[in-house]
């Protein structure tokens, strides 16, 4: 009894203390904060508008500026959407229909981002010369107190910060890259880090040959940041060269406060010293409690007896951009089986075929779905977003990857064991079942999965509870400049203390050269007079002679 009550005052004590640490922190009134995210992908929008309903669910005064309208929202965020043209909407298209006939790879991928999908870069410059965007600093009322960039190729927005005067912060959908890496200081190690086209399992080393492509895609990586920077200073000069009050690119690169990654190092992978700016969310978008579902999905669901199969390639590529007898193959393995299946289907009018097991929608909450006891699998195209969600709910997956990270996304979740991987574009419709069942039949891909569950869920914060912690921080230390890594104002050499190896190396050469120099002086002393005599002797006796 009596440790119990030491054990209650000493709960008790700790309470208070903890209360009244938080009670002296300083309290952050509602802030002004504007996000801007002009990549016009609908899930990188989930994951920054995640964070952004966060800020308003803390009272914090929010306006987004994006090119989509967001599935994810709260009713007091001010939304400004600049949206494509039908010109535009139809190159995406065109650009998507492309890569869903190629087999994916980074280069394909690339190769259509800088063909026809170009247009997503310089549409992102478009935006902010738009008056519905320009009025927002031209407008003196206006007054932001920090501004949240969706990051996608658009480094020329960290200007935002400086247009604004105002911290700036980074939101990127993937765990931390080169860019990422530059834009905060954080340390760039190829030996021990994999990029995300390299599946390494946790706590793992990469073996010779994953070390070398994980050296190549360093390379590949630099030199399309290379590249891109070229651009962004064009953008940067196109949007504010000419405004006297505004920094240069360079200094602007140098201003970035944070950086949100959506990962989660300790649980996915790779484990690595990440700098205090870089702040890991991983799941933002997932919810601690599920929503009620639609009432027709609700049923689908709660009625399927021998449980029920998600399958959506995610909110970029529609049916229409895949091959109709591809399409064909899938409908038939899908409608064959006894479980139900909810498809996500854009076109609702022109349907794969008509079967009692298959409900098709065109938008799905699926992060809600995930949650339900009855989805026993998850088809899917590997993007981040949709594999973090299975992964939290437990759910094992058949990834079906089409392009950028995704085929690196479905190999880790292949080598973790939580599901299995086939090739979209040379599917056949027995392997395509073969791979369904094989998941549903084998429990170990749910056992796996289930254990990564509990890791992923295991965190002294939550995610949003990070990002509102920090962006408060930022508020209140007026950008908090004092946690910056020194790396971010050193150049290429200075970082990889190349001058300091070429110094040494300098030092070196000259001591060689001074200790050959010094070695013949000695030589020449000691045996060279000696030699000398000795041969001038015998050519003496040889003229006798």
């Amino acid at each position: 009894m009596a440790h119990q009550g030491r054990s209650f005052l000493t709960g008790t004590f700790a309470c208070l203390l903890l209360g009244f640490f938080v009670i002296q922190s300083p309290a952050v009134e509602g802030a002004n904060i504007l996000g801007v995210f002009t990549s016009h992908s609908p899930s990188h929008l989930i994951i920054h508008m995640s964070i952004m309903k966060a800020l308003a669910e803390e009272g914090h005064n929010v306006t987004v500026v994006s090119t989509t309208q967001p599935k994810v929202t709260h009713k007091s965020i001010k939304h400004i959407v600049i949206p494509l043209s039908a010109a535009e909407e139809k190159v995406i298209s065109d650009g998507m229909t492309a890569m869903a006939k190629e087999k994916p790879s980074m280069i394909t991928t690339m190769k259509s981002l800088f063909g026809s999908l170009s247009m997503l870069i310089y549409k992102q410059v478009d935006v902010l010369e738009d008056k519905r965007f320009t009025d927002l600093y031209k407008n003196k009322d206006n007054k932001f107190d920090a501004v949240v960039v969706g990051f996608f190729f658009n480094f020329f927005q960290v200007g935002l910060g400086a247009r604004f005067n105002c911290p700036l912060i980074l939101s990127w959908t993937g765990a931390p890259m080169v860019q990422i890496d530059d834009a905060v200081g954080n340390p760039e190690l190829v030996a021990t880090v994999p990029s995300m086209n390299v599946a390494v399992l946790p706590g793992h080393a990469m073996d010779f040959k994953q070390r070398l492509a994980n050296f190549g895609s360093s390379i590949f990586f630099r030199l399309l940041g290379f590249y891109l920077d070229i651009l962004n200073v064009q953008f940067y000069d196109r949007l504010w060269g000419k405004d006297p009050s505004m920094i240069s690119y360079e200094e602007a690169k140098k201003n970035v406060s944070l950086a949100f990654c959506n990962s989660h190092a300790i649980s996915e992978g790779p484990i690595r010293p990440n700098v205090p700016a870089v702040i890991e969310i991983g799941g933002i978008q997932i919810k601690n409690k599920p929503d009620p579902l639609p009432q027709d999905i609700k049923e689908f669901l709660d009625n399927a007896k021998h449980g029920a199969i998600l399958f959506s390639l995610g909110s970029n590529l529609k049916g229409d951009h895949i091959q109709p007898e591809l399409i064909g193959k899938i409908f038939e393995a899908l409608s064959s089986l006894k479980q139900n299946v909810i498809w996500k289907w854009d076109d609702l009018k022109n349907l794969p075929g008509k079967s009692s097991n298959i409900l098709y929608k065109k938008w799905l909450p699926q992060d809600d779905i995930l949650a339900h006891p009855s989805i026993k699998l998850f088809i899917t195209h590997a993007g981040k977003g949709g594999v973090a969600e299975s992964q939290y709910h437990g759910k094992p997956m058949l990834a079906l990857p089409v392009f950028a990270d995704q085929p690196g996304n479905a190999d880790k979740l292949v080598q973790a064991g939580y599901g299995l991987r086939i090739d979209l574009f040379t599917l056949e419709v027995d392997e395509f079942k073969g791979a369904i069942k094989e998941i549903l039949k084998n429990p170990s891909y749910k056992t796996k999965v289930q254990q990564f569950s509990k890791l992923y869920r295991d965190r002294p914060m939550s995610a949003r509870d990070s990002v509102i912690y920090w962006v408060n921080y930022v508020l209140r230390h007026h950008g908090a400049g004092h946690m910056q890594s020194p790396l971010v104002h050193m150049n290429f050499i200075a970082r990889h203390n190349l001058d300091v190896y070429l110094l040494l190396t300098t030092i070196l050469i000259v001591i060689a050269l001074i200790s050959t120099v010094v070695l013949k002086f000695c030589w020449r002393k000691c045996c060279g007079g000696k030699g000398k005599s000795q041969k001038t002797g015998q050519k003496a006796k040889v003229k006798k002679n």
